[in-house]
């Protein structure tokens, strides 16, 4: 189950070959709420919610070729970066990770990709 959007976006839209997922918060779809205040969890939830938009899309996370991550303290990165790396596997998709002020919502988290749909 995916979360539902709240803004005027689509959590995803195919172009050619390639789907470009939106950043998704670590929304809980069942709940509708965040799935918990530490940057970790919240992390784990994000890929989660990207795992099931690619699933809809009929693809999966092993085809991500390029993922950006927001944080609101990079200093979460290590223990971020340890979940990150239990979804993905060789070769690694492209990333970007920055450190933002805030997030919607007041996550601590964001996370958007690129996946192949071939």
């Amino acid at each position: 189950m995916r979360p539902a959007q709240s803004a005027p976006y689509s959590q995803a839209i195919n172009v050619g070959d390639l789907l470009f997922v939106s950043g998704q918060l670590p929304i809980d779809a069942a709940t509708g709420e965040f799935n918990s205040a530490n940057a970790v969890e919240q992390a784990e939830q994000c890929l989660k919610n990207l795992q099931a938009i690619a699933k809809a899309a009929g693809t999966d996370l092993s085809k991500t070729v390029k993922t950006t991550v927001l944080l609101t303290d990079l200093g979460d990165f290590a223990e971020v970066n340890r979940i990150y790396a239990g979804f993905f596997s060789t070769p690694y998709p492209a990333r970007a990770c920055y450190e933002v002020k805030a997030l919607p919502k007041g996550a601590k988290v964001e996370i958007e990709s690129v996946i192949s749909l071939i």
